[in-house]
């Protein structure tokens, strides 16, 4: 179950859950209110001129009765013509679902890194994106404030065209209090078992969470082209399909037992609506015959009645989904209320043209949050300007958390890194970030234009991006190009794309790194997925590629880093050595030697 929430709560909830309608979508919103509003008022005002019409021709005023159903026909018909093109509008209007759409990607890249990184920030995405496809947070929100406002506008239009029934002589008081009072338990009923449907409805989306989860990881799995080769390959189809098939049954199990609940919960106020509407045609059969009741009135009475009953009855419903949506609106703007731990610095930093930057780490000591172990460990380096350095280890030795570090994505637990002898903390956060360009081993190209992606720009300079693309050894395959940097890449946004494979793919991050031209120049397994020929011409060619900018050049293959000034070697998230790698080699108790010999063996010739 969720957890409870006080009245307060709800309002404030409701009360941003409209603020939040509002600023994505003005029009929008007050086409909805509009909407609800024409569309309620719309039958009361048939009702009360039918029943004059009735009245008319009771008496035999034909040309009123004429004139009354004019008024019947014209005004309902204006009414739902308004109503229909405030809903035309709101149905027309994209800008509410698109603006949507943009602050979750406002928020995703405002965030902190590590909140990006964060599994549990993951996991309430995940979940916030799949009960909105299931109908909460958005579209409940403008169901509910279309139904609230619509149900308290047929309540008001039927109180104030019954209220006179109330003081009509002829119709004896007993049957009025009965009225009262039958209204009275007819709506503790709703509210009551709207209540036990509701806790229902609660547990029935509790137990989802875990089904609907699953069942979109096999759905993701199977729907991604490049899992084909895997399911067909290995006979993956009944492992696969089989579990799909087990979260489907598991949701439709759930789904029939909430179904045959929610129909039981419906019985007993169907059965007193309709006690309510005998009662109605009782007592004003009884005042008519008094002569204290108009045909039209009986008419009048009994449909504003059994409407406002009708509207009570929506109206404790939409409610109590207006309030269990709170708790996933909660939930919703939960994720708008990550805050961004990093600390914005404000000093500007300084442009220089001979790339004089120098980083120091300072007895830097990092823990992930929500790990209690050290990813590194009073790690203590200087870089000096355009050296090059290359960083190794084994796997989890602390590498890609260096870099990390170093790019500002996450801050040091302890200890600090200097820039020019200043924190980096201290610097405007996007001026120091602009100080690198990357290539993560992880790293992710979009299905936008070449040279689109190389400059991660929608303009670019066409010659700038041939020219990295060719120091990436690009060259050959953006020649064969029909539409060279026109081109796109995968066909995720045009059938014309072009597949990359691993190689290509890394060749043109290369090359996007190249294009940014900053002063510090990082990669991260940049050769991993290179054929043995191109990663030779990336090594030799490493020097004009890097120029005079300041490189970190990480690897598992030590033979690559022969050509950098000096190779750092990490070690369960400590610097073992530093040094050159003859200086390296000739330590033979060091990590390095031990490393590098555990390579070599493999390319030694044997008789």
């Amino acid at each position: 179950m969720e957890e409870k929430m006080t009245l307060r709560e709800h309002f404030q909830i409701a009360l941003r859950a409209v603020r939040w309608t509002f600023s994505i979508d003005r029009r929008y919103t007050l086409c909805l209110f509009a909407c609800a509003l024409f569309s309620a008022v719309a039958p009361f005002a048939a009702v009360y001129f039918s029943a004059r019409v009735i009245d008319a021709l009771a008496a035999g005023l034909i040309a009123q009765a004429a004139l009354y159903a004019a008024l019947a026909v014209g005004v309902t018909f204006l009414l739902r013509a308004a109503a229909t093109a405030a809903d035309s509008v709101k149905q027309t209007t994209s800008e509410v679902y698109f603006g949507e759409s943009w602050k979750h990607a406002e928020k995703a890249m405002s965030m902190a890194y590590g909140s990006i990184e964060s599994r549990d920030v993951a996991l309430l995405r995940e979940r916030i994106s799949i009960e909105t496809q299931t109908g909460y947070n958005r579209y409940f929100l403008f169901r509910s404030i279309e139904s609230l406002t619509g149900n308290v506008t047929k309540i008001v239009s039927a109180l104030a065209l019954s209220a006179s029934f109330f003081t009509l002589p002829s119709v004896p008081a007993g049957w009025k209090i009965a009225l009262i009072v039958g209204t009275i338990v007819t709506m503790i009923a709703a509210v009551a078992l709207g209540a036990l449907e509701g806790r229902s409805r609660e547990r029935f989306m509790k137990n989802c969470v875990h089904a609907n989860l699953m069942g979109r990881k096999y759905g993701d799995y199977i729907s991604e082209y490049a899992s084909g080769q895997d399911i067909r390959l290995y006979g993956m189809e009944e492992l696969v399909a089989g579990g799909l098939l087990a979260e489907d049954m598991a949701m439709d199990r759930l789904n029939a037992v909430f179904e045959r609940q929610r129909a039981l919960f419906g019985v007993p106020v169907t059965v007193l609506r309709h006690a309510m509407q005998f009662t109605a045609y009782a007592a004003l059969i009884l005042g008519a015959l008094a002569g204290g009741v108009s045909v039209g009135g009986i008419a009048q009475y009994v449909a504003c009645l059994m409407m406002m009953l009708s509207a009570l009855e929506s109206l404790s419903v939409s409610a109590r989904r207006a309030m269990e949506n709170d708790h996933y609106m909660k939930r919703y703007f939960s994720y708008f209320d990550i805050p961004n731990d990093m600390y914005q610095g404000t000093l500007t930093v300084e442009k220089r043209d001979d790339n004089d930057y120098n980083i120091e780490f300072r007895d830097v000591s990092f823990k992930y949050p929500g790990n209690d172990a050290y990813a590194l460990r009073h790690v203590n380096l200087a870089f000096k300007v355009g050296e090059k350095l290359a960083v190794v280890g084994e796997n989890g030795s602390g590498k890609t958390t260096f870099i990390k570090l170093l790019c500002r994505l996450y801050d040091p637990t302890e200890g600090e890194i200097r820039l020019n002898g200043v924190d980096i903390r201290k610097y405007d956060y996007d001026e120091y970030m602009s100080l690198f360009s990357v290539v993560f081993q992880d790293f992710k190209l979009f299905s936008f234009r070449l040279g689109q992606v190389v400059a991660s720009n929608r303009t670019f300079d066409a010659a700038r991006a041939r020219d990295c693309l060719r120091k990436a050894n690009f060259g050959d395959r953006l020649d064969m190009l029909p539409e060279g940097l026109d081109s796109f890449l995968y066909r995720d946004c045009d059938r014309s794309g072009f597949e990359l494979s691993g190689g290509e793919a890394q060749k043109i991050a290369l090359a996007r790194a190249l294009y940014k031209d900053a002063p510090f120049i990082l990669l991260d397994e940049p050769t991993a997925a290179l054929d043995p020929v191109s990663e030779y011409e990336v090594y030799s060619n490493f020097n004009a590629i890097s120029g005079d900018r300041t490189a970190v050049y990480i690897s598992h293959r030590l033979a690559s880093c022969r050509f950098c000034d000096r190779i750092a070697v990490f070690d369960h998230g400590a610097i073992a050595q530093n040094g050159s790698h003859e200086t390296l080699l000739g330590d033979a108790k060091g990590k390095y030697r031990t490393l590098w010999t555990a390579q070599a063996q493999y390319y030694e010739t044997r008789a």
